[in-house]
Parts: structure tokens; sequence; C-alpha cells
């Protein structure tokens, strides 16, 4: 399973630049996928232009509509056509969506620890790859041993630690989802439904990419069982079965990424319409 639109490519990883206790995990983050890097502190004016606050996005004002015409004009360079206005936002919002929720995710699977971050507290860069993070308080376990820092909350045990991340992340996504909603042309549920496939598929993703596919499916499936509040859907992983008798993890998404609408022959591996043979196929070709 591979990201359908990831971030754009960056010319050479960077470690956060303070001390906080979720910094080792942006960090390891960027060693596994240099094509986000993630800062903490806002970014100066010295930086240059081209960063964009998460809560101009949730404000649905110009911000949002030059984000959304950037958008616009990627899709017609890569893909040769114009698409619907709500199949650009619904890229868009993916855009965005995807790496900030691994800002919250990575450092609870790496090292048990929630950052709460509202949208004010996200900047991202496209065109870079980057996001900068100014990180604050954050939710850990008992035996960890940043719960005696300033700004820790401490939580009793792993499954008030999952309650823990799922608040964070709806913290930060609603507003974003909110300002995206007549965009997109889609409902609470829908929109919740695609928080819950960029939780899990993120995180998957990078799972993979740790060399730990196998935790992450089933932290996923302990985070998200079912239809949990706001969320509309569970991680739904089912497993398949390869040629050689290899167990194949996957799920069916639980919104559309509309990617169809651009190249119907060519579905995503998790749509509900690819079927289980084809999926087979794909996550077992070797190139």
């Amino acid at each position: 399973m591979v990201p359908r639109m990831p971030p754009a490519v960056a010319a050479a990883p960077a470690a956060p630049s303070a001390t906080h206790p979720v910094a080792d995990a942006y960090a390891r983050l960027a060693e596994v996928f240099p094509d986000l890097r993630v800062t903490l502190g806002h970014p100066t004016p010295s930086e240059g232009d081209g960063w964009l606050d998460a809560a101009a996005l949730a404000a649905a004002g110009p911000a949002l509509d030059v984000f959304l015409a950037d958008e616009a004009a990627r899709i017609t360079r890569d893909y040769g056509r114009s698409a619907r206005p709500d199949v650009v936002a619904s890229f868009a919002l993916h855009r965005y969506a995807w790496p900030a929720c691994l800002l919250i995710t990575v450092p609870w699977f790496l090292h048990r620890r929630v950052p709460h971050l509202s949208a004010g507290d996200v900047r991202f860069h496209r065109e870079l790859g980057r996001m900068a993070v100014r990180a604050g308080t954050f939710g850990c376990l008992p035996d960890d041993p940043a719960a005696a820092l300033p700004g820790a909350r401490v939580v009793p045990d792993e499954e008030a630690l999952r309650t823990e991340l799922r608040a964070a992340v709806a913290a930060h996504l609603g507003p974003v989802l909110d300002g995206f909603r007549t965009r997109v042309r889609r409902g609470p549920r829908a929109l919740w439904g695609m928080a819950s496939d960029e939780i899990v598929e993120g995180l998957w993703y990078v799972g993979q990419l740790l060399g730990e596919e196998r935790r992450a499916v089933r932290e996923l499936a302990r985070l998200l069982p079912g239809s949990t509040a706001p969320y509309a859907a569970g991680a739904g992983f089912r497993e398949l079965t390869g040629p050689d008798g290899a167990a194949l993890s996957t799920r069916d998404r639980a919104s559309c990424c509309m990617y169809y609408t651009l190249r119907p022959e060519d579905t995503c591996v998790t749509c509900p319409r690819t079927c289980d043979a084809e999926r087979i196929s794909r996550l077992t070709a070797t190139s």
C-alpha cells in the first residue's frame, strides 16, 4: 500500500529544530520517509514564502481558495486533464490531512506520546514537503520518563491513551474538515470517514517503512475498532492469502478518494471496487 498523493519530494531529511518529547519521533519519521520533514517551532519570515497555516484552511477564506487553485493546476499538469471542483477539494484535503495525522500518530506509535496540536499549531509547505509544528502539551503513560515534564498529561493505561489520540486528531482535523465541507460536497459522516482513512492508511504506510507493518495493523485495529465517534469507520483490516501462502493485509476504504474520476481504469488497492484477486496481484508484484 503506497499513498496515492504523498507530499512533494524534499531535498534531504532534517531533524526537528528543538527538544520536545515528540522530537525523536519526527526525526525517525524523516529517516524512513524523507519526503516529509517536520520541524518544531513555526518558520520565521526569513525562511521564505509558501507556508500555509492550517487554521487558514479551516477558515475557508482566501488561503483555502489559493490552496485549491494550486491543487487544480497540479492535477491538470500531472494528469493532463482538469478535475471537478469537489475532486480538487478532496485531493487537497487528503494532501494536508494525510501528513497532519502522522504528526500525532507517529509519536504515539513509536513512543506512546500524543501531542495536542490545534489547527493554529501547524504550518504546511507543500512544495518543500515540510511541516512546522508548535508542540506544547502531550499525553503519555505513567511509566514514560517524559511524564514528569511540564505539559505532560498522564493517562492511566493504553486504552486511555488511544482515547487521547482519537480526541487529539479530532481536535486538529475537525476545524479543517469544516473548512473543506462545502468544497468537497460531503456531509459530516463522509468527512469523518475520510479522517478514518487518513489515520489508518498514513500510519500503515509508515509502519511498512519502519519494518513494523504487522504491529501497525494491530495497533490501528485497537485504535479504531469500529465506528468510534466522531470517526465513521474502523480500521477494517482483513487478510488475503498470497500465491506463496503468505498473509497480506488489506482493507476497504470508508471514503472515496475520487481518483477514478481521473483514471477510471486504475483504482486504489484499498478501493471497495478493487477485487481481491487484483489486490493480491498488485500486493505481490515485483518490479
